[in-house]
């Protein structure tokens, strides 16, 4: 039941940054009302649940790489703490990655990245094509080299889902089923909008939608490899990500598009890349294939605290294809904006002002109500410029 009072908070969208803020919020002695009339059907339905901060730190994003190895560090904490709080299973995996090239080209290609992986001081340990079959038999012996990414692991991104919402409830949060149109429908201390791609046509935040498209697939008995394998195949990437229940994603494609419609090319160009790099997969039955839009922003890092004009509101949105990777650390350092006032440094680099000049206070903006948790927030926004 929702309170006569207005929330302390209220988050609109219940994937799983949203739901972790909730979550977040609710433990602190918050009252919460997160807002979707469909939770967990975004981005999140698709992805694939790696956290990988050492094979996703890509050559100009330095910053981000910073983030990613933060929130990484932070997951076993979250994942146990979220797994007891919830009775929720949620398919956390340790094994680590492998990070391989099929040809000698892939190899190259795969190596500039590697080096610069290590000049970042990230642990990745190169390996001879004998000691990739050592650890995973499955590889096709054609594949060149690899290397292992010890800190790289993997959660199941729908369990992520269903155990957020149950420990949010939990701890006394309430989801509200109505979708929001506009902010002016939202009354709370504090506004957190972490609506996905939605999160534009709310904020006039330019996040866009990025297509990628993925195939789910059941090993008859179980995957014969351990390990998630991300891979160079004949200038094709891919990943292939086994789960405890015989499950693996194979994804992904990355477009610059609109639309969810799965297409024959992509679900070709995936398998084709991930049988030659892992030739039993052609057995595997074909279970699933979707695409999802995953909210980008400009430069493909997230978009997290206050927006500048709009008192009470919050954005915690732009992951691009690290939303689940970042959970923990999104959602702790918003939570401790909303309770505390003050911004943690780490929020620095990604707050909305680096953008430049945003869409200008709309008439729809909710206000905050006076003496709330936002208040405090307002007077934050000159120091983040």
């Amino acid at each position: 039941m929702v309170s006569e009072f207005p929330p302390d908070v209220a988050v609109v969208g219940a994937g799983p940054i949203g739901l972790a803020i909730a979550w977040r919020c609710a433990v602190r002695g918050l009252r919460v009302v997160v807002h979707d009339p469909d939770p967990g059907s975004g981005a999140v339905y698709a992805a694939a649940g790696m956290l990988a901060p050492v094979a996703e730190a890509y050559f100009g994003e330095h910053e981000l790489t910073g983030l990613l190895t933060e929130s990484a560090a932070r997951w076993p904490a979250f994942a146990a703490e979220l797994a007891a709080a919830s009775g929720t299973d949620l398919g956390y995996r340790s094994e680590g990655t492998l990070m391989v090239g099929l040809t000698t080209d892939d190899l190259a290609v795969a190596r500039r990245l590697w080096a610069y992986q290590q000049g970042l001081g990230l642990p990745v340990t190169p390996l001879r094509p004998s000691e990739l079959r050592d650890r995973e038999p499955a590889l096709s012996p054609r594949t060149r080299g690899g290397a292992y990414a010890g800190t790289d692991h993997q959660v199941d991104p729908r369990r992520l889902v269903s155990a957020l919402r149950t420990a949010t409830e939990r701890a006394g949060g309430v989801l509200v089923p109505t979708p929001v149109q506009r902010l002016t429908e939202v009354t709370a201390g504090t506004t957190v909008v972490a609506a996905g791609c939605g999160t534009a046509a709310l904020t006039g935040l330019p996040v866009r939608p990025v297509k990628g498209q993925v195939l789910r697939l059941r090993a008859p008995d179980g995957p014969g490899f351990q390990h998630v394998i991300r891979g160079f195949a004949d200038g094709e990437q891919v990943y292939l990500v086994p789960r405890q229940d015989g499950e693996v994603v194979v994804g992904a494609t990355s477009e610059e598009r609109t639309d969810t419609m799965v297409t024959s090319g992509a679900v070709l160009r995936l398998l084709r890349a991930a049988t030659d790099l892992v030739p039993e997969v052609a057995e595997y039955e074909l279970i699933e294939a979707l695409a999802g839009l995953r909210p980008g922003s400009p430069d493909n890092a997230p978009i997290l605290g206050p927006l500048p004009g709009r008192p009470g509101v919050l954005a915690a949105t732009g992951h691009h294809r690290h939303g689940i990777v970042l959970t923990p650390v999104t959602a702790d350092l918003i939570a401790d904006l909303i309770a505390t006032g003050t911004p943690d440094p780490l929020l620095a680099p990604f707050t909305p002002q680096r953008l430049g000049r945003v869409a200008s206070r709309p008439p729809d903006t909710a206000a905050p109500a006076r003496g709330s948790a936002a208040a405090a927030l307002t007077p934050q926004e000159e120091s983040w410029n």
